[in-house]
């Protein structure tokens, strides 16, 4: 019976590891990529912005030497409250103002761009939307594989979403901005070279036009790049990753880092609770192996987390396998969270130390007891929505 239990506490994070090994062994090292065929397709980069207007400037002159060539920038200034339409429409790009207190968040301000361009006469000609977060910055080549490759293969494209590297940065930002290129960067390889699903990370995802009009984009979902790629994968137009187009964006300081991953962890966690054994055994009964696959991604929690709670499952096993003399499952456990240990530090040697030193990867412990009060507000059930979130750099960045 005692060993019973402990194989009960063992197996969920044994899944969950198992998972991560595989997708994250295989995601060791950049994609191969076929270039896609010639010919810059018509394209519209949307943006959504709130409040921006400490900032704003600086974004559209860094993606000024991208746009041209038929890609043109619209900008949704939403619930704004300064000069951001004012500041975009005096560099001589597309604005457009939506004002509704009511419903906030992101979704709602693509979707209100969506219908402005479906109202325009550019409509009929427009091939392919690249949303693209007012704090973020791309390049021409970026954008011109990316759009190309989107229209080329008819399906959405989720670029390569990186933090800037900053070695100078605290600890706790160092960390986070390496489990963010975990999440976004190195499971999305592993996703794609075993054939499953990607997912959909908000910014620097290129849509084809055809598609991009149907989505079901009008919501407050905090994490609502997660819910559109469930969407797709369901409905067998997984997104894929593109390893050779770029985004990047500078790391939230050390007080902001806390909120913002307690926004984007809890929507993960809330999703992945909602979605993930639908996805399974929806994946299985429709023979859909990228749902499948997504099912199984959503049962990973983020990097943080899935260590606490493999670690805390290891004790317990312990105890049981001392009390009952059965080691079997501390052992299957002990021995899932060394590779685990291990697949991180070979990514880590590879191309991670780029965001994450030595000497701050050694602060882990404290790391993790730092994002204790995350989960914790997640079990108690406290809701979060959208927060501002400052950054390593200048200006802040403002989710809608």
């Amino acid at each position: 019976m005692i060993a019973l239990l402990a194989w009960l506490l063992a197996l969920p994070p044994l899944i969950a590891l198992s998972i991560f090994v595989l997708e994250t062994l295989l995601g060791l090292g950049r994609l191969r990529e076929a270039p896609p065929p010639p010919g810059q397709p018509e394209t519209v980069i949307l943006m959504p912005a709130h409040n921006e207007a400490a900032t704003i400037g600086s974004t559209l002159d860094r993606l000024q030497p991208a746009l041209g060539q038929n890609i043109r920038l619209l900008v949704v200034a939403d619930n704004c409250t300064d000069d951001t339409a004012k500041i975009i429409q005096s560099r001589g790009h597309a604005v457009v103002e939506r004002h509704d207190p009511e419903n906030r968040g992101k979704g709602f301000a693509l979707a209100f761009g969506c219908d402005h361009l479906l109202a325009s006469r550019d409509e009929r000609t427009l091939e392919c939307v690249v949303v693209l977060d007012a704090d973020c910055e791309t390049d021409a080549a970026s954008l011109s594989t990316l759009t190309r490759t989107c229209v080329a293969r008819r399906v959405t494209v989720q670029s390569r979403n990186i933090l800037r590297e900053a070695s100078d940065a605290p600890a706790k930002v160092q960390m986070s901005s390496f489990a963010f290129w975990i999440k976004s960067v190195v499971r999305q390889r592993g996703g794609m070279r075993l054939g499953g699903a990607v997912l959909v990370t908000g910014t620097g995802t290129a849509y084809p036009w055809a598609l991009f009009k149907t989505l079901p984009l009008a919501t407050s979902n905090i994490v609502e790049d997660l819910a559109i790629g469930i969407h797709l994968t369901r409905n067998r137009q997984a997104p894929i990753y593109l390893d050779s187009a770029s985004v990047r964006s500078a790391a939230a300081d050390e007080t902001a880092t806390l909120s913002q991953r307690t926004r984007w962890e809890h929507g993960f966690l809330q999703t992945a609770r909602t979605f993930a054994f639908s996805a399974i055994h929806d994946g299985i009964l429709s023979r859909n192996r990228k749902l499948l696959h997504l099912g199984l991604h959503l049962l990973v929690p983020p990097l943080t987390l899935l260590l606490l709670v493999s670690l805390t499952a290891l004790a317990a096993t312990g105890v049981l396998a001392w009390l009952g003399g059965d080691w079997s499952a501390f052992v299957a456990l002990a021995a899932a969270i060394l590779l685990a240990a291990a697949a991180i530090l070979l990514n880590w040697a590879v191309e991670g130390r780029r965001w994450l030193s030595a000497r701050a990867m050694l602060q882990l412990p404290l790391y993790m007891v730092w994002k204790l009060p995350v989960y914790l507000g997640f079990v108690r059930g406290k809701s979060v929505g959208w927060v501002r979130t400052e950054r390593t750099d200048a200006g802040t960045e403002q989710r809608p």
